[in-house]
């Protein structure tokens, strides 16, 4: 029921979009930069986040060697004296590591993969993400508060949140807490909700929005 309800929100907006686009057209607008906004606007927070966590094909050897691959799912090596399932010596680890970075840093000085485009969706569904982790902020409800009592209410546009200064040991917890872990406790404690799971979207929602409020300031993991 909730994939149907998508694809008719879906199907709306690129209805919209195509009347928008036909009207700037007629007004001697660039279609590519209508088709841009087009582009960023048909994928809602709702449905990015009801989609698995994208994952690069494992690179795999036809002789049987050890492939090792970048964070960024391209650069790869394979290692020729060394099969696959065996573990690589410290020394030998780090060389391979130094030459991975130093060709990947010498691809992206030949020039940049990303375009305008591309930035324009990012900044789009970052964006989204703030705004929905302002509007769980505010809603005691949506997190599953039972009082009545919301983040806002002692933290007004999550001021004294501080998560610059995470991970950093935390009394309440008598341990080393992630920005997350403290989320949860405000959420068990003054809220007297049941604590979201760490890959829940409102998770990374609230995360969202509290470090971008945040913006600018230097790191300093650990500050009290």
């Amino acid at each position: 029921m909730r994939i149907r309800y998508v694809k008719l929100i879906m199907i709306g907006v690129l209805a919209i979009s195509w009347c928008g686009l036909w009207s700037l057209s007629s007004n001697g607008a660039a279609p590519g930069s209508w088709m841009n906004v087009i582009l960023a606007d048909i994928t809602p927070l709702a449905a990015a986040q009801q989609r698995p966590p994208s994952q690069h094909p494992q690179p795999n050897s036809e002789n049987g060697h050890l492939v090792v691959q970048l964070c960024d799912g391209r650069t790869q090596m394979e290692i020729a004296d060394v099969r696959e399932g065996e573990v690589l010596p410290p020394e030998k680890a780090r060389l391979v590591a130094r030459r991975m970075m130093a060709r990947y840093e010498q691809q992206a000085k030949q020039a940049s993969k990303w375009t305008r485009r591309d930035r324009l969706i990012w900044k789009r569904e970052q964006q989204r993400l703030v705004e929905e982790g302002r509007r769980l902020f505010h809603d005691w409800k949506a997190i599953g508060g039972t009082i009545g009592i919301s983040c806002d209410m002692c933290h007004p546009d999550a001021a004294n949140t501080h998560p610059e200064t995470y991970p950093k040991f935390q009394t309440q917890l008598k341990r080393v807490a992630a920005l997350r872990d403290m989320i949860n406790w405000c959420i068990e404690n003054p809220v007297k909700g049941k604590p979201l799971a760490l890959d829940d979207p409102r998770m990374l929602a609230l995360e969202a929005y509290i470090t971008y409020q945040r913006r600018g300031v230097p790191l300093d993991p650990g500050k009290h």
